[in-house]
C-alpha cells in the first residue's frame, strides 16, 4: 500500500511520515512506499519503504502524487488562520479549492482511498464558556474555520458517493510547536513556553485568564495515525471528529511551564492584540468529544507532560533551527 501526505513538509506531516516509517504499516496492512507532497519538496525521511519526495500546488497535484495504489492520503496542506483571514483568495484557493483537486484525484482511482483530513476547531465558535457536544451546529467567527467547515461537508459528500473514505478530524490547539513563529492566529499559545525555553522574551496578546482547547503533537499525531486505520462504518454518514483534547487557560500553561522550567515564564510579556483576541477569542474552550472516544482515539496526557514532551522531543531540534546550538 502507497501512503501520501499532503503537507508533508510541514510539522505534523513530518511527524506522521516519522510515525509511519517507523511502523511501517497502517491498520495491520504493510506499507511499500509513501509520497511526501508540499510546496517545495519536504525532507525526506529514513524509512525502510521508499520516500518520494514532491514539491508544487496543491490545486494542481502532479501526476502521480496520489496514485493507483495509493491506499491512505494525508490531507494536512492549509493556509493557517490569521493568514486566511489576512489573505481572502489565498485560503480559499487552497483550503478549499485544494480539498476539491484532492477529492478528484481519488475519484480517479479503482479503489477509494482513506482520506484523513485535518479540519479544526476554528470550524466552531461559541467563545470561552461553550461545551461543545459532538453534534454542536459548526458557526464559524472566521474565514479559516470557514473554509475548514466547507472542507469537511465536499469530504463527507464524497465519502458518502463511494469516492473516498474520510475522517475528518478537527484538530484543537496543537501545543508546543517546534521551530519559529508562524502565522498562525493560535502560534503565542506554543510561543508562550517555547520561547521562554529558549531564553527569549514573547509576546501574550490575550489574559492570563483565556481558555483553550489544546492537543500536543504526540496526542495530534497518535490521532492522525488512528485515523488512518479506522474502522469507519460505525461513524456513518457524519465522518467528521471532535477529539479529546484539554481545555486550559494561559495561567494553567503559565504554571506548568514554571514546574518544568522555574522562572522562565518571567519572559513573557502581556501585550494586548485585539486583531489576534478576536480570532481566537471565538473558538470555543471545551469539547465533550464523547464519539471520539466511543471509536477508541486515545484521551491526552496532562499539561506538564505536554512541555516536558517539547524539551524531550524537540527543544535541541529548535534550537538547532535557530541557530542556537
Amino acid at each position: 500500500m502507497q501512503v501520501t501526505i499532503l503537507g508533508g513538509g510541514g510539522f505534523l506531516g513530518q511527524r506522521v511520515a516519522k510515525a509511519l516509517a517507523a511502523s511501517g504499516q497502517i491498520g495491520g496492512r504493510a506499507i511499500s512506499g509513501m509520497t511526501l507532497f508540499d510546496l517545495a519538496p519536504p525532507r525526506p525521511v529514513e524509512a525502510a519503504f521508499t520516500v518520494r519526495c514532491v514539491g508544487g500546488d496543491i490545486t494542481a497535484l502532479p501526476e502521480g502524487v496520489i496514485g493507483q495504489e495509493t491506499g491512505v492520503v494525508f490531507h494536512l496542506a492549509a493556509v493557517v488562520s490569521a493568514a486566511a483571514e489576512a489573505d481572502y483568495e489565498l485560503g480559499r484557493r487552497v483550503n478549499v479549492r485544494g480539498t476539491d483537486a484532492v477529492i478528484d484525484a481519488c475519484r480517479a482511482l479503482k479503489v477509494p482511498p482513506r482520506v484523513v483530513f485535518t479540519s479544526s476547531i476554528a470550524s466552531f465558535s461559541g467563545g470561552q464558556d461553550a461545551v461543545l457536544a459532538d453534534d454542536a451546529r459548526q458557526m464559524p467567527a472566521n474565514s479559516y474555520g470557514a473554509q475548514k467547515a466547507a472542507a469537511e461537508l465536499f469530504l463527507n459528500d464524497a465519502s458518502r458517493r463511494g469516492f473516498l473514505d474520510a475522517v475528518c478530524l478537527r484538530l484543537p490547539t496543537v501545543i508546543v510547536r517546534p521551530g519559529r513563529p508562524n502565522k498562525a492566529a493560535s502560534s503565542f499559545f506554543s510561543g508562550i513556553v517555547r520561547e521562554p525555553l529558549l531564553g527569549l522574551e514573547t509576546d501574550l496578546p490575550v489574559p492570563d485568564d483565556f481558555k483553550v482547547w489544546i492537543g500536543s503533537p504526540r496526542a495530534a499525531t497518535g490521532w492522525l495515525v488512528q485515523a488512518a486505520g479506522l474502522e469507519t462504518a460505525p461513524m456513518g454518514l457524519n465522518r467528521s471528529l471532535n477529539l479529546p483534547g484539554l481545555s486550559v487557560t494561559v495561567g494553567e500553561i503559565l504554571a506548568a511551564l514554571e514546574t518544568v522550567r522555574p522562572n522562565a515564564s518571567g519572559l513573557v510579556r502581556r501585550v494586548a492584540d485585539p486583531v489576534i483576541a478576536e480570532i481566537v477569542g471565538g473558538w470555543p474552550a471545551n469539547f465533550a468529544a464523547e464519539r471520539a472516544v466511543k471509536l477508541g482515539f486515545n484521551t491526552h496526557e496532562p499539561l506538564v507532560d505536554v512541555i516536558s514532551a517539547f524539551v524531550a522531543d524537540d527543544l535541541d531540534a529548535t534550537k538547532a533551527d535557530r541557530g542556537m546550538a
